[in-house]
């Protein structure tokens, strides 16, 4: 259910997550998050979130009103014109909708292991700082059928307002465990029988092609600067690398990880590990959106 309010003043303390959206970290600190867009607040709207708050025209309020009032707890909905919206935020906006969400209780390892169905495919990510890379990642894990994507200490939130926008809204979906320690957690995988492997340029045992992708397995990624950190390395069953024109010795993040992903997804296909009837319901869910 839903509540409308027209905006007739900034002060209302309801509104400060929209006056503060360059404050992302301290929104994380409270565990809360901004969703901008009709296409992720729509998302998020279908989600099992915690929704707190929602700002946008008025215009938007019919086409949103079904997901609203499906919601079980009672969502204030602020009213403004595109204008005004802009002036509270400071941010110039293409749609006006925003939408302020909770952080719920993540999974531990433990839980997706146990609820994942078999062969498990898990992505890690080790030193990634960049939302926005973060946010392609995260769309890329939802798109190829990732299971639970795995955030070590170094890197940033996918709950940071830019790595939510630039997933569109498929970090609803991807249950996200977050370690204290991402070598340790490396461990814990291997010793359930999950093979890890470690995405590196250099790498000299293996090329993705030869991998072997269709058992039990984790798909580990780092920055485009750093890579992943020597310990999250050694932790590894092994590094793969993509094969390469000489000249380019290394792609992002993002552009990697759906390599390494539809790979993955082929040699499932192929070994009857993955149904290929999944690629529709995936491409509902998570797939090209304009």
């Amino acid at each position: 259910m839903f509540r409308v309010h027209r905006l007739d003043s900034f002060d209302a303390p309801e509104l400060t997550p929209y006056k503060t959206m360059r404050q992302q970290r301290d929104h994380h600190d409270q565990r809360i998050f901004i969703a901008e867009g009709e296409k992720v607040v729509r998302r998020l709207l279908e989600s099992e979130f915690p929704v707190v708050s929602a700002l946008m025209p008025e215009k938007w309020v019919p086409q949103l009103a079904p997901l609203l009032e499906a919601r079980t707890e009672d969502v204030p909905v602020y009213l403004a014109e595109k204008d005004v919206l802009e002036q509270l935020t400071g941010f110039s906006m293409y749609q006006g909708v925003l939408a302020v969400g909770r952080i719920p209780t993540l999974p531990t390892l433990n839980s997706v292991l146990a609820l994942s169905p078999r062969p498990h495919l898990f992505a890690a990510v080790d030193e990634l700082n960049n939302s926005e890379n973060l946010g392609v990642l995260v769309r890329n894990c939802a798109a190829f059928g990732v299971h639970a994507l795995i955030v070590g200490e170094t890197c940033s939130s996918p709950f940071l307002r830019r790595s939510v926008r630039a997933s569109m809204g498929t970090i609803f979906k991807l249950p996200v465990v977050e370690p204290t320690c991402l070598a340790d957690t490396i461990r814990d995988l291997r010793q359930h029988g999950v093979r890890c492997l470690a995405a590196h340029p250099h790498a000299e045992q293996r090329t993705l092609y030869d991998a072997d992708l269709s058992g039990d397995c984790c798909l580990v990624f780092g920055s485009e600067g750093l890579g992943i950190t020597p310990g999250v390395l050694d932790a590894c069953d092994e590094h793969v690398a993509i094969p390469m024109h000489t000249g380019v010795d290394s792609l992002n993040v993002g552009s990697a990880s759906a390599v390494f992903l539809a790979e993955a997804n082929r040699q499932r296909w192929r070994s009857g590990a993955e149904p290929r009837a999944r690629n529709s319901a995936a491409s509902k869910t998570a797939g090209p959106v304009g």
